[in-house]
């Protein structure tokens, strides 16, 4: 029985072609040598995708950890030909912060029930709600992607860059989507307000 020579160190960060070739050992071969040197590569820049897009340390530092054990779960899903290896891995991040998110978030009081008469000073409270409500149901009327790249660009705080590595699309089609999506709103807003 003759064993896999062993893999040098790399010294310099990995081109896109060993990173997707490192992915498909993981997942042909459960290569545990080469998710180690995916691991050292991408430990770093996912947990600080992660901190930049707000999450504190010890949760990016979690969350990181769970990205990469998705990458190794997962790597049979990783298709070359679809997206970069770069862009699998931050789309991974990318979806395990939204579902992070998504957990976390306190419910919104039901403003459709009745309430009591409001007092004077709380006629501002009042328009903020109204305001806070057409906003919301105009970005729900939003295409998918305009409503994932608006998302992205301004509550997760991520660079137009960052929003085209993730999803893996061309930063025209990212910087289109959100000139549409901002003029949808824009529109809708003037005609209810």
């Amino acid at each position: 029985m003759s064993h896999p020579a062993p893999r040098a160190p790399m010294t310099d960060a990995p081109d896109a072609l060993t990173l997707e070739s490192l992915i498909l050992a993981v997942a042909q071969q459960r290569d545990k040598q080469a998710f180690t040197l995916l691991f050292d590569h991408f430990a770093p820049r996912v947990k600080a995708f992660l901190q930049r897009g707000g999450t504190a340390g010890a949760s990016a530092e979690d969350m990181m950890q769970d990205v990469l054990l998705t990458v190794w779960n997962k790597a049979a899903q990783f298709d070359p030909g679809r997206a970069s290896a770069q862009a699998w891995v931050f789309g991974i991040a990318r979806n395990l912060k939204i579902d992070a998110i998504r957990r976390s978030r306190v419910p919104l009081p039901d403003l459709d029930l009745p309430q009591a008469e409001p007092d004077p000073l709380s006629d501002a409270l009042v328009a903020a709600r109204q305001s806070s409500r057409l906003v919301r149901q105009a970005i729900q009327a939003l295409p998918a992607e305009q409503i994932e790249v608006l998302k992205l660009s301004y509550f997760e705080d991520m660079s137009h860059g960052d929003i085209e590595k993730a999803l893996g699309v061309p930063l025209g089609t990212i910087k289109s989507r959100l000139r549409l999506a901002m003029a949808k709103l824009r529109q809708v807003l003037k005609e209810e307000l």
